[in-house]
């Protein structure tokens, strides 16, 4: 039975939405006494400078829309970050002083651009960047002075297809760039260039490629100058593993990780160069190892369950690991470097009212494929009323984080479920690409396959199971409510997509890579497949009430399909419900009280829709 809806500002659910949690920290790979991270303190996410010495944290940003993403330059003199307008995530990127100051533009020559990758060579020496616009991605290796002032930028790379990087060796002589330019899907290929050619855009010097069908993926550089070798990952055997990768010898030897079950990803080299530290993720649950390169020893750590972030090596004998668990908040962590035991709190979190913890489940989908989940239920015997939720992506994982939405959901009595649909990652390359050229079609029956164990298993009550997820999430919420309209009995979609084909006319450069490579071309070339999977043309079947929650100045997830989904199902007769918020895709969850704002609009909805 659902409990009365507690909307007071003293309510549990608002205490944990505004406990201030630090994520994405980084150390100065050359200057360990200054670091970086990204937290919620103000009530908006902005980057703070961390001083490692006495682990206090000093507001560097004060952007209206906020800003969780930045670099830090190896010798900690200078952050960077792409200056956006409210939140559009298009821009130049500017770099301010560690110790504070103005921002300075660092592109002030090129036009606006679209951006996911900023990198540097350990010694400090390049800078480098894949930047997106109209003409495809364009990767530049720019010189930096011992004084820290830019030097001369050069393109070394472009492609019309999706392009990331460039990783350097710890010199900054070589550049490795990840590309899709060989296979058209979302398979890289890595290509190596001598930056200190003569050639104005840098020599190509080698290749890995390992088939269409196969994707190999930058990490690591080793941080020894000199040492060629990569650290990356391969999908040949079916799941991701680790390997090393000598870019000018050619050679290639594997990380004797093979006893592993799922999918194995470095996160960080020791500055010896003698150990690596790995994360497995075994259906969705994260553990961690480190490695010897010299005995290909792999030794497991004896970590807390939970969800990590960053885990790289700190100062000292420690190893520095962003952690949550379902019932905690983030919070950065210290861990012995040989056991990998906690010994103390970094960088914390407020304390926040107890949250429920959730449990893994697995259910068969309707072709034998065994599907993971993670489920919480509220006090009391079920069937209960339950929000289904999907994560993003689709290329993303839910593992056992902390959220003050599902702990919302649960405080007031409902189940809560998140399931990881064939698309997710960390579950295999089958897995993941199934999804391909067909989107929705697999993750529908997967969540229809949850349903079913839900109701079967008497948790779920049949008729009041509320869809909601936010940007792919929000997309399988219209999905579904269009093609199984039977099944649900409302949905909250969050920066949802509606029509394929409209987003991808009007979404950021980088964006269109990456949805040419779902789908196997453009809309010009798949027109059908566009339709097919766009929730747009269902809305006649839709038969459960709709909210949608639509950032106006999203460049990810666009304005103006929402618009026209709105408008066709107002000419349907069908409830439907639109709120706009004025920032970007990231709005929801960089402001703390809009976060909130949003939360109690699902909430009314949800009550009012279960009467």
């Amino acid at each position: 039975m659902l409990k009365p809806l507690d909307l007071s500002d003293s309510a549990s659910w608002k205490q944990r939405y505004r406990a201030p949690v630090v994520v994405a920290t980084q150390l100065s790979k050359n200057n360990r006494a200054r670091g970086l991270a990204a937290s919620n303190r103000s009530g908006l996410f902005q980057i703070y400078a961390w001083d490692t010495t006495t682990d206090d944290l000093r507001q560097l940003t004060d952007i209206p829309w906020g800003k969780a993403g930045a670099a830090l330059s190896p010798d900690g003199r200078y952050v960077y970050y792409l200056a956006d307008e409210s939140g559009n995530e298009r821009g130049h990127y500017v770099r301010i002083p560690w110790a504070g100051g103005e921002p300075e533009d660092i592109t002030p020559d090129l036009p606006p651009y679209n951006s996911f990758s900023l990198s540097f060579s350990r010694a400090g020496n390049r800078l480098g960047m894949a930047l997106a616009d109209a003409d495809g991605f364009h990767v530049y290796a720019a010189e930096l002075e011992a004084n820290g002032e830019l030097g001369a930028r050069q393109l070394i790379f472009e492609s019309f297809s999706f392009t990331s990087g460039p990783f350097f060796s710890s010199d900054g002589a070589l550049a490795v760039v990840s590309t899709t330019a060989r296979t058209g899907s979302l398979h890289y290929s890595l290509l190596v260039f001598d930056l200190t050619s003569r050639s104005p855009s840098g020599e190509q010097i080698g290749e890995l490629f390992e088939g269409v069908e196969n994707s190999v993926e930058a990490a690591l550089f080793s941080p020894v100058a000199g040492d060629a070798r990569l650290l990356a990952v391969s999908t040949k055997t079916g799941y991701r593993r680790p390997f090393l990768w000598n870019v000018q010898a050619g050679e290639r030897t594997e990380l004797n990780v093979g006893a592993l079950a799922g999918e194995v990803y470095p996160t960080d080299w020791s500055e010896d160069g003698r150990t690596v530290l790995l994360r497995q993720f075994d259906q969705a649950e994260q553990r961690l190892y480190r490695y010897d390169l010299r005995d290909h020893i792999l030794t497991p750590l004896d970590a807390p369950a939970g969800t990590y972030g960053g885990v790289y090596f700190g100062p000292g004998n420690e190893i520095y690991a962003e952690w949550q668990n379902s019932a905690q908040p983030t919070r950065l962590i210290a861990l012995d470097a040989q056991s990998g035991a906690p010994t103390r709190t970094v960088l914390t979190a407020s304390d926040t009212p107890a949250g429920r913890t959730w449990r893994t489940i697995s259910f068969p989908s309707s072709d034998g494929q065994m599907i993971q989940a993670w489920l919480s239920t509220p006090d009391g015997e079920g069937p209960f009323p339950t929000i289904f939720h999907t994560h993003g992506g689709p290329s993303s994982v839910m593992t056992e984080a902390f959220s003050p939405s599902s702990q919302a959901w649960l405080d007031h009595g409902f189940a809560f479920v998140s399931v990881n649909y064939r698309g997710s990652t960390t579950f295999g390359r089958d897995f993941q690409e199934q999804i391909n050229g067909n989107l929705g079609h697999w993750e529908l029956e997967d969540m229809v396959a949850c349903r079913h164990w839900l109701v079967t298993q008497g948790i779920a009550d049949p008729a009041q199971i509320l869809l909601t997820g936010w940007s792919y999430g929000g997309y399988l919420t219209l999905f579904g409510l269009g093609k199984r309209p039977e099944l649900w009995a409302g949905g909250m979609a969050g920066i949802a997509i509606a029509d394929w084909a409209v987003m991808y006319e009007d979404s950021a450069d980088t964006l269109r890579g990456y949805q040419r490579a779902l789908f196997g071309g453009g809309p010009e070339e798949k027109a059908a497949a566009y339709a097919r999977s766009s929730p747009i043309t269902y809305a006649e079947n839709v038969a459960a009430p709709v909210l949608i929650i639509q950032g106006r100045n999203d460049t990810r997830t666009t304005p103006r399909p929402v618009e026209m989904y709105e408008e066709k199902m107002r000419a349907l007769g069908k409830p439907i419900e639109v709120v706009w918020f004025e920032t970007g895709h990231a709005g929801s969850s960089m402001d703390v009280e809009q976060g909130i704002r949003h939360q109690e609009k699902m909430m009314h909805f949800a009550y009012q829709v279960l009467g």
